[in-house]
């Protein structure tokens, strides 16, 4: 097959290392991949483009792809977070961050394996607010059954796709009876109505988090709307190193894109020091996702390779600065290489 054009976004910060170390390994492993390099967030602004160009999101329209480094988001003030204008205009509504533990990483539990599917596109971050007197703001909570339907039948399907058992509602129905009442109603309806098999349990939020980090091994796929499924793949991360050792997914009806899920780190960009890992894995779920959205085979090749290789050198105790180790992002790469079968 001809290669698959990819819209790359570099990001700010010390994304423009983690991709190249990214692209490094992509090409070692013969990943079948033509890249397109656009840009958004700072980079964008100081190139005089706006902070997601049309051109970069035409671009990922086109492809149906993109692979994304971390770009800075501004405190509160300045502009709205590039990613979640990616996800509104191009309706990447699903969110899917697989946490699992991995060896040579030493953590407080050695049986995490989840995977935290979060709704992306409203919510309280539909970015609904509003100044009601100089000392008053108030922020809407927005919810559709349209977006509640559709990450709900996103996460039933993704479960039985991967061979997940069961599936977990994170809500706070009791207080917010209109909003999270109804995504629970349609996750339940889903689930009723068109995977009886898969298992089913609703859990109120601030108990799931506390069941969470007493023991993770009793939760297999989370389904959450978009701010609970944020601070909870975040936590999530936590359980099993940290941001830098997770991949991420935004993914839509006929587009995906794949990004690095930590930040910018602007305070260690340019000195090579960045660990790259979170971009690595995150371009393995591109690979299996073109695997699968386009049969082809040599992208879940390459993919498994990649994979294979990451897992070997972490075994064998080849780690960035982040997770106690010495390498910098260049080390790590070659060590990543030296295990590419």
């Amino acid at each position: 097959m001809s290669p698959h054009d990819v819209v790359l976004i570099p990001g700010d910060g010390i994304g423009p290392e983690v991709t190249d170390a990214g692209l490094r390994v992509l090409e070692a492993a013969g990943a079948p991949l033509r890249f397109q390099v656009h840009h958004a967030g700072v980079t964008a602004i100081e190139q005089g483009l706006d902070v997601l160009p049309d051109s970069t999101v035409e671009a990922i329209k086109h492809c149906g792809v993109g692979l994304k480094g971390p770009c800075t988001t501004p405190v509160g003030e300045g502009f709205t977070s590039v990613n979640v204008q990616l996800r509104q205009k191009l309706n990447l509504f699903a969110a899917v961050r697989p946490v699992r533990n991995l060896e040579g990483i030493t953590t407080r539990f050695d049986d995490v394996n989840l995977v935290i599917i979060r709704e992306n596109t409203e919510g309280l971050y539909s970015g609904v607010e509003n100044q009601v007197t100089p000392d008053v703001v108030m922020s809407m909570k927005v919810a559709t059954q349209t977006a509640c339907d559709r990450i709900s039948r996103f996460g039933f399907r993704f479960a039985t796709l991967r061979q997940r058992n069961k599936i977990t509602v994170f809500h706070k129905a009791n207080i917010m009876k209109l909003t999270d009442g109804l995504f629970l109603r349609c996750a339940q309806q889903v689930h009723q109505s068109e995977y009886p098999n898969i298992a089913y349990e609703e859990m109120i939020i601030d108990a799931g988090c506390m069941k969470i980090v007493q023991d993770p091994s009793q939760f297999d796929v989370l389904l959450l709307e978009n701010l609970y499924g944020d601070v909870v793949s975040d936590l999530c991360a936590g359980l099993v190193g940290g941001l830098g050792v997770v991949p991420g997914a935004n993914i839509g009806e006929d587009l995906a894109v794949f990004e690095a899920v930590h930040g910018s780190a602007p305070d260690i960009a340019g000195q090579g020091v960045a660990n790259p890992l979170a971009l690595i894995m995150s371009s393995v779920m591109m690979l299996n996702h073109l695997a699968d959205t386009r049969n082809d085979p040599a992208c879940r090749a390459a993919g498994d390779r990649i994979k294979t290789s990451y897992n070997r050198a972490l075994a064998d105790g080849c780690h960035t600065r982040d997770l106690g180790g010495d390498l910098d992002t260049s080390g790590f790469v070659a060590a990543l290489l030296e295990r590419l079968d």
